[in-house]
């Protein structure tokens, strides 16, 4: 029997801690305890001896491993105390034991010593026990307090034999154990294909990841060669600032001292003078004086003084000289970069395609969808959602949700146009404001050459060019739309800074025809990649 096979539950359990043994030694006089629990036992007390017997040890007795307690429990998995996660006897008062059996008639789950009854009663050992589990309840029908053995497909629901014979005697009903398999079946393969999803995604991030480092490298180094041609011609600008500054310093220094030297030969030469009408004056000899009076007198001092200094007016022309080839060096640096940066992200270009459910009535589309112009006429189109019915205004079919995209409007002959994207959700009907508070992020030009992008505050933009083409980039995660004149490979403008949450579309409108003034069509143009 079970009592006379296994070991009473006392015996693995430590007189300090009152649980089952951890780490179990004996001491020298013979008990067991549990490693930690003896050792702080002695270490709050003054005299080292046992808890037990309280035998007094001259020195802490050395500590051994009781191997018997440790392969009794190896030998008995079943006696250990459950485990997180394990079902425990519900019987077990102290230390709760692992359950070895549940009975679906008791509905208690028994460790091995407390399930003894159940293998010696008679009435006990026509219980029905299965395999521990936990909240027995749960698994019984509450109307015929019978196990849930079946799975019906018909309700989706679990019931028991006897619920067949009554509520589903017409339902397709497999075992549980049947359902089960097959649901596990289903369960490790959407796992799976959810581990396959991850596991992509997580080398998307790290392909991402490491363009983007890639990316920077790019930049940093493009962002140095600009700096250090800037500091180039800085330096340049200036050494040769301060050559011709010292040049002409050299210049004037020279001048100085022939004057210098000539003024002083002058000096010599009156002070001569001096002495000849001194001693002319002394003889009294008007009439000599006043005959001698032209020869004795120095011609007026008539040199420019002024030749001999550099003029403040001279060195700001330098600079200024400096400053400009400053300009065109910055210029020739910032179009080099937006090369660079167009190649970039035309890798991102996109087949956009116009969509004749959102276009005003006004507006006409090309059979391709590539092309839309003013018509004057408004068409008979039918009404929907989609159609803008005041704006003169038309989205492409294709939207985007994620990631970065690009693609190129020409825009050769217009005296007007709008470009940009939209949200999804922006306002179709009545009167549409240009704004990203609105859902719109555009550039618009007016009158033939007033370029203004239309953030919150209007920003007007001054360009060295009128854009033939424009290239028009999103990158989504990054809340950026940017705007490039293709032909001139410079930047136009970007928004930046903005977090998108729904759809993105292109963004239209070649405004109105203006009497033939701006009868040009918008056409969307394919993107040429260079290397």
């Amino acid at each position: 029997m079970a009592t006379s096979r296994l070991q009473s539950e006392d015996q693995f359990l430590c007189s300090i801690c009152l649980d089952v043994f951890t780490d179990p030694v004996t001491t020298s006089c013979g008990h067991n305890f549990c490693r930690t629990c003896i050792i702080r036992y002695w270490n709050s007390i003054d005299l080292c001896q046992c808890p037990i017997c309280t035998q007094k040890f001259q020195t802490r007795p050395e500590l051994r491993v009781n191997t018997f307690i440790v392969e009794m429990a190896a030998h008995n998995p079943d006696q250990c105390p459950a485990k997180p996660g394990e079902v425990s006897c519900e019987i077990c008062t102290e230390t709760k034991l692992k359950a070895l059996k549940s009975c679906l008639v008791c509905l208690t789950s028994y460790c091995e010593t407390h399930l003894e009854p159940h293998q010696r009663v008679a009435a006990l050992m026509r219980h029905k026990l299965i395999n521990p589990v936990e909240n027995l309840e749960d698994r019984m029908c509450k109307i015929h307090e019978r196990l849930l053995e079946l799975f019906c497909k018909t309700d989706q629901i679990c019931v028991c034999v006897l619920c067949i014979k009554t509520d589903h005697k017409t339902h397709y009903t497999v075992l549980l154990e049947e359902e089960f398999g097959e649901m596990k079946g289903k369960i490790e393969a959407e796992v799976q294909q959810k581990i396959q999803e991850r596991l992509k995604k997580v080398q998307e991030i790290k392909h991402s990841l490491e363009l983007s480092k890639r990316n920077s490298e790019r930049e940093i180094s493009d962002s140095a060669q600009v700096f250090t041609a800037l500091m180039r011609s800085i330096e340049k600008n200036q050494a040769e600032l301060i050559e011709v500054i010292e040049m002409k310093q050299k210049a004037a220094e020279r001048r100085a001292e022939e004057l210098v030297k000539e003024l002083e030969q002058e000096i010599t030469e009156l002070k001569r003078r001096s002495t000849e009408l001194e001693q002319i004056s002394h003889t009294e000899d008007h009439l000599h004086l006043v005959q001698s009076f032209p020869s004795l007198c120095s011609p007026p001092l008539t040199k420019d003084w002024s030749e001999i200094s550099v003029h403040s007016d001279l060195c700001v022309g330098t600079v200024r000289r400096a400053v400009s080839q400053l300009e065109e060096t910055l210029m020739s640096e910032m179009k080099r970069l937006c090369d660079a940066e167009l190649k970039r992200i035309q890798q991102y270009a996109v087949d956009v395609t116009l969509d004749p459910d959102t276009a005003h009535c006004k507006l006409i589309l090309s059979e391709d969808g590539k092309q839309v112009r003013h018509g004057n006429t408004r068409q008979n189109l039918p009404d929907n959602p989609k159609r803008f019915d005041s704006a003169i205004n038309v989205l492409g079919k294709e939207s985007y949700s994620s990631g970065r995209f690009y693609y190129e409007v020409t825009v050769t002959g217009k005296t007007e146009w709008n470009l940009g994207v939209s949200t999804e959700s922006v306002n179709r009907k009545g009167t549409v404001t240009l704004s990203p508070d609105n859902g719109r992020w555009a550039v618009i030009l007016r009158d033939g050459s007033t370029y203004t992008a239309c953030s919150p505050s209007r920003v007007r933009l001054s360009l060295r060019e009128k854009p033939q083409k424009v290239g028009v980039f999103v990158d989504y995660e990054e809340g950026q739309v940017s705007f490039y004149d293709v032909e001139d490979r410079s930047h136009i403008f970007s928004f930046t800074g903005y977090t998108f949450t729904e759809k993105l579309y292109p963004y239209f409108s070649p405004y109105h025809n203006d009497g033939g003034k701006n009868s040009a069509p918008l056409i969307i143009s394919h993107v040429n990649h260079t290397d």
